[in-house]
């Protein structure tokens, strides 16, 4: 579409005209949609990673997405849910839950949740919720066809009725992780000197699991589970910024769209008329990134 036609589809829009009925209800909501998860998964990246003070911590990794995903299958398989916006509510309460319970496990024993236990017990979560979630799609194929256009993650075919319904989750969520950067930044310090220096550790990881559950769980209804973007985005945000989380976070929110966007316009050009899913695209550009990162500002090290 020309310039000229976008510009006329926004402040002259003509239902009669196919072009304006294309950009207003298929590629504006998508775009809106992407900005919205790309912080979403940014902000939420760089709050795990600031809460659990671990550089790997993401929400693939730490088992949220495994457990939204799960949720998602159960409510497809029990209860006949096939509608997006079905999942919403399933993928909060599995992400919710599944946070809880990571962090939990993670608790356990006389040193409390160090970085190293809670990365270990994501790890194990999700490699367990994953099983169950793969038993599952192998014993019921129909379930299988309607999952596996969500699991694959993508922002296609979604329409303002899913907008509307994460928007005030990601907006309330970001509102929050940008008032808790200030304590994320005595918990990188660790406990006992966030203790030291006036900060209720209880209260701000809480804080920031509510944070957490509101941006993947939203993000992840919205479009399926995303890969690296909460991974990667918080490093690069680092490389500009420095440490301080009161910077980390809102680069993070403006970096992560630019990734995700990125990733969904080259998966719509490099296999024309076809499409390839956003969440390839990300893995494929995420990866290799975050390796050569690692490698280069040693980030693997706990």
């Amino acid at each position: 579409m020309s310039t000229g036609t976008v510009f006329d589809a926004v402040v002259a829009y003509d239902p009669a005209l196919e072009d304006h009925v294309i950009f207003r209800e298929l590629r504006l909501p998508r775009t809106v949609l992407g900005l919205l998860v790309g912080v979403a998964l940014g902000v939420s990246g760089a709050v795990m990673q600031g809460v659990a003070r671990n550089p790997l911590a993401d929400p693939g990794i730490l088992g949220v997405s495994a457990g939204a995903a799960l949720a998602v299958v159960v409510a497809i398989s029990v209860l006949g849910i096939t509608s997006l916006i079905g999942y919403v509510w399933w993928a909060f309460a599995g992400a919710a839950i599944t946070s809880v319970f990571v962090y939990a496990v993670g608790s356990l024993g006389r040193a409390g949740g160090t970085p190293v236990k809670i990365a270990l017990a994501g790890a194990a979560i999700a490699a367990f919720l994953s099983s169950i979630t793969s038993a599952i799609l192998v014993v019921d194929l129909s379930t299988l066809d309607q999952f596996r256009f969500w699991a694959v993650g993508s922002l296609a075919e979604r329409g303002w009725d899913i907008v509307a319904q994460v928007a005030p989750f990601i907006a309330l969520g970001t509102v929050l992780a940008l008032v808790s950067s200030r304590q994320l930044n005595a918990l990188a310090l660790g406990d006992d000197v966030a203790r030291s220096l006036g900060q209720h550790v209880g209260r701000s990881r809480v804080l920031a699991a509510v944070c957490v559950v509101f941006l993947v769980g939203a993000a992840t209804a919205a479009a399926g589970p995303i890969g690296f973007v909460g991974l990667t985005v918080p490093h690069v945000a680092r490389v500009i910024t420095g440490p301080d989380y009161r910077w980390v976070v809102p680069y993070s929110a403006v970096l992560a769209p630019i990734l995700l966007l990125g990733a969904d316009v080259i998966g719509r050009v490099v296999v024309r008329p076809g499409e390839l899913q956003v969440g390839i695209v990300t893995a494929l550009i995420g990866a290799p990134f975050f390796i050569a990162l690692v490698r280069r500002r040693k980030l693997a090290q706990l």
